[in-house]
């Protein structure tokens, strides 16, 4: 076995120990190799570590033209000739816009793909670890193809298109890895906000910590016990007993017929203290578990969705039947996960566009398949992929279309037949002059979740066997769950087997404001993010592994490396029924005025679907290719 090199302090603020084939050498010899995180723009993008997401470099030109009204001089000459398609955006929606064109379009199109970031895929992000001798592969953004089957025959045939078989992950992902190694998930009650250290483990529990809903007796008495012991008073602790343990109605005597309504019309937060007599205390427990699904906790997302997610609060209130239709969606596990998330789907594209790039000829083949990022941008490709480039100005031509963007500091501009956007939609009123005002304002009025996936290389995860946890949520903590990542196992990439073996654990931030209304929370948590270095982010990494798993984690000898995926403007804004208005859906809302076509140029993107999920990307690309080529 490789001797383990210690980690200095020095190395953590650089967000790794070693990675890629530097593993082994002395941080300054790998600085000087280009190996080290913030080094050379042509390091390995997967392999950079350290901050990435909305990393140093893709944010800066945005921010100057948005928040400074700084503006960027046209270039007299046009660079490259003219292209058929110019993408800005090289997330999913971007590549996907990029292939259906050029399927549409036939083998010779010109296509060029402009993203301000230094790899392809947008939130769909790829991280990889070098960590004693074995390669780790994780997700830093977009994380599965979730229900498949509720996805529009457009976005199933183009996945299908890919060669991805979702079927095959019944078989790639271990759903009993957990359990066959005794590992369950918890609760984690840190000292600082409950006064001692520690986890609350029951026999079932759910995935985001204790589910606090049991079936059998056994499990009831489990809970009970649990619930005495926690440390609050006497009658707030009474009043969980009762909603827990007697799964009450605690509607009461309210008419079936008027309760849908209310429900969808009053926070759960409110509801619970209000009708069910559960205190702020006992609510921190379980108050930010909407935060993977809604980017905001209880406080701020109706207790009728609630009862949708099946919380255990709402076990006993009763409804009329069919009060919902649920559909195909949520009827499939949640197994359909590269070891990369996403960017597994983002990869497959690209190996389609430029296989001199990426070479893939099976899903199970790109898992492994390393791209070469010096044969994205290529004269001779009929479709290109051009990094590190901020659009700053889309207009119509009389010709078509143009986009001047920023590469290295500089302004370049490129012309086309027709441009199709797939990025951040909030940018387009400072870049596209053309916009009308009722449009801009629609494009203004939803704010993207925040977020932040923090992938942590461990050398082993001995500390999660000997606490007999593979996850934990940690209600009091800034980053508020930890978890061993997916386990799947693909081709010839391979999940942790035994405690001795390097793996990842994924650890999230969904910064938000309780009290205020969704968006607004958006916004200051998008700040709150910002403000926060990567020190910072290392010191709650230690501070959630150290409290949650106690004498088992020794930080020094058991991380490898940190990369924190931070996305001030992640999950694109989905309708909240308590603060929108009810009506509005993906079908129906203002997302429809602001996607609307300008010209020679459409919108893409999931923003433009108020949708965060691939096949929302998809569907906004299949709609913006028809808009601008027919079909």
């Amino acid at each position: 076995m490789m001797a383990r090199r210690s980690i200095t302090r020095r190395d953590f603020l650089n967000g790794v120990a070693i990675t890629g084939a530097a593993f082994g050498l002395a941080p300054a010899e790998a600085f000087a190799k280009g190996l080290i995180a913030g080094d050379p723009k042509w390091v390995y993008p997967p392999e950079r570590t350290g901050m990435r997401g909305s990393h140093e470099g893709s944010f800066e030109v945005a921010h100057a033209i948005s928040w400074e009204g700084k503006v960027f001089d046209r270039p007299k000459k046009a660079l490259d000739r003219p292209y058929d398609l110019i993408v800005v955006g090289g997330g999913i929606s971007g590549l996907t816009t990029a292939r259906l064109a050029r399927d549409r379009l036939g083998a010779s199109a010109r296509i060029l793909i402009l993203d301000n970031h230094d790899d392809f895929g947008g939130h769909a992000k790829r991280n990889e670890f070098l960590v004693k001798g074995k390669r780790l592969i994780g997700y830093g953004g977009s994380q599965s193809i979730d229900s498949p089957k509720s996805y529009s025959p457009a976005a199933r045939e183009f996945i299908q298109s890919l060669g991805i078989e979702t079927e095959k992950f019944y078989r790639y992902y271990d759903r009993s890895w957990a359990s066959r190694r005794n590992l369950g998930t918890a609760t984690y009650l840190d000292k600082e906000t409950y006064g001692s250290d520690r986890l609350l483990k029951v026999r079932e529990a759910g995935n985001w910590g204790l589910g606090w809903s049991w079936s059998t007796e056994e499990e009831k008495a489990e809970y009970a016990a649990l619930i005495d012991s926690l440390p609050f008073p006497a009658e707030e602790l009474a009043a969980f007993r009762r909603l827990v343990l007697d799964k009450p109605d605690w509607l009461g005597d309210m008419p079936i017929e008027a309760r849908a309504s209310y429900l969808k019309s009053h926070s759960l937060q409110y509801c619970l203290k209000n009708h069910a007599g559960i205190s702020d205390g006992i609510y921190s427990l379980f108050g930010r578990t909407s935060l993977g699904l809604w980017g905001i906790g209880w406080d701020a997302v109706s207790a009728l969705e609630a009862v949708r997610e099946g919380h255990f609060a709402t076990e006993g209130v009763k409804l009329d039947e069919g009060t919902f239709d649920y559909g195909p969606h949520g009827e499939e596990p949640y197994i359909f996960h590269f070891p990369d998330g996403n960017a597994g789907v983002a990869r497959m594209i690209v190996a389609d566009l430029l296989p001199d790039a990426l070479r893939a000829g099976s899903m199970e083949e790109g898992v492994e398949a390393r791209a070469h990022y010096d044969r994205l941008d290529r004269a001779e490709n009929g479709v290109r992929i051009r990094l590190r480039s901020t659009a700053v100005n889309i207009a119509n031509t009389g010709e078509g279309a143009e986009v001047t963007y920023v590469r290295d500091g500089r302004a370049e501009r490129v012309t086309g037949a027709k441009v199709i956007f797939a990025g951040y939609a909030h940018i387009l009123p400072y870049i596209l002059p053309e916009l009308p005002a009722e449009q801009i304002e629609a494009i203004r009025w939803p704010k993207k979740v925040p977020l932040a996936y923090i992938n942590v290389a461990l050398t082993n995860w001995h500390a999660f066997a000997e606490n007999g946890v593979s996850s934990f949520f940690a209600p009091g903590k800034k980053l508020h769950q930890a978890a061993l990542d997916f386990p799947v196992s693909i081709g010839n990439y391979r999940f942790a087997d035994n405690p001795d073996d390097p793996i990842i654990a994924h650890l999230s931030h969904v910064p938000c404001a309780p009290g205020m209304p969704s968006r607004d929370q958006h916004v200051a948590g998008r700040h709150e993010m910002y403000a926060m270095t990567f020190e910072d982010y290392e010191a709650e990494v230690v501070s959630l592994l150290k409290g949650g798993l106690g004498s088992a984690f020794d930080a020094e000898r058991d991380i490898a490396a940190i990369t924190v995926n931070r996305w001030p403007h992640g999950y694109a804004y989905e309708y909240n029924e308590l603060w929108d208005d009810p009506t509005w859906s993906p079908a129906m809302g203002p997302h429809l005025r602001a996607r609307q076509q300008v010209g020679n140029i459409s919108i893409a993107g999931s923003d433009a679907s108020a949708f965060a999920y691939v096949d929302g990307a998809i569907d906004a690309a299949v709609r913006a290719v028809r808009e601008q080529f027919g079909g």
